[in-house]
């Protein structure tokens, strides 16, 4: 049995989810962010876009992406990124999200985002363990 991670990041200009909030709304922010999400960023743009970058990220973590640039990606509700107790970003997962992470055999996140005026960052970290070393990874 041997322990392996995958890794994904992604970088957004803030100012890009700013115009896009502003120009398409609500609208934008239910098919990107769940309620709890939106609860927590309302509308301030470095949250958001760090969490967009966070769901980007664990889709490339993932080796499938998002729905919208891949067929077999994933959906933007399927990853949500929640705080803990303490304030730390915590990755959940759901649908087709949680059975791509099943299949890898990923039974724990770890995730880092960082925001300023410009841009928004996230980095992840997904790990597990697996007896065979090709099977996992297979496409």
């Amino acid at each position: 049995m041997s322990t392996f991670v995958v890794t994904g990041v992604d970088i957004l200009q803030v100012p890009r989810m700013a115009a896009a909030v502003e120009r398409h709304g609500a609208r934008l922010l239910e098919r990107l962010f769940t309620p709890q999400e939106l609860a927590y960023c309302g509308r301030r743009a470095e949250r958001l876009a760090a969490r967009f970058a966070a769901k980007e990220a664990v889709g490339k973590a993932l080796g499938v992406g998002m729905r919208t640039l891949a067929r077999e990606g994933i959906g933007w509700h399927e990853v949500e990124v929640v705080n803990n107790a303490r304030g730390q970003p915590q990755v959940r997962l759901y649908g087709a999200a949680a059975v791509r992470a099943q299949q890898l055999g990923i039974v724990g996140w770890s995730l880092s985002l960082a925001h300023e005026r410009e841009y928004a960052i996230a980095m992840v970290v997904g790990w597990g363990t697996r007896e065979d070393e090709g099977e996992a990874f297979a496409a």
